[in-house]
């Protein structure tokens, strides 16, 4: 199973069932991959979602988040400063502790990951990494 990181933008499009990119939460909650997160990345999800849909819609996920068993906590103890943006970095620092497949995301920020050949950090966009997830039966 992947072992994935979400940026941030992509899992807040992807939680209303509206959405055309709802399948990556579905197949979150259906266990078709690993969440690798932090405290600050989680910390971020509740905040980013709580401002865009709501305090009870980001209450609701994260109580999914945490209590999925495919979702997994890791603590990044090294700030590899790899991008310019402080708080994208926190995406890349939780994919290497969490010897993450790729980081899944739309941010044009990260295709500086692909210059870098130590450590090296995939990037997927969605459509990307919908074809990389298994067929669902």
């Amino acid at each position: 199973m992947d072992r994935v990181v979400v940026d941030t933008n992509v899992l807040l499009v992807s939680i209303s069932n509206k959405s055309s990119l709802h399948w990556v939460f579905r197949r979150l909650v259906d266990r078709n991959y690993e969440l690798i997160v932090t405290t600050d990345i989680l910390a971020e999800y509740e905040e980013v979602i709580g401002r865009h849909m709501g305090h009870k819609v980001a209450e609701a996920v994260m109580a999914v988040l945490e209590n999925l068993p495919n979702v997994m906590f890791v603590t990044s103890y090294f700030k590899f400063n790899l991008l310019n943006d402080p708080d994208d970095n926190k995406f890349v620092d939780c994919a290497i502790a969490g010897n993450a497949n790729y980081i899944v995301t739309h941010d044009e920020d990260f295709n500086l990951l692909s210059e870098i050949d130590f450590p090296k950090v995939k990037v997927l966009k969605t459509h990307q990494f919908f074809k990389k997830l298994p067929d669902i039966k």
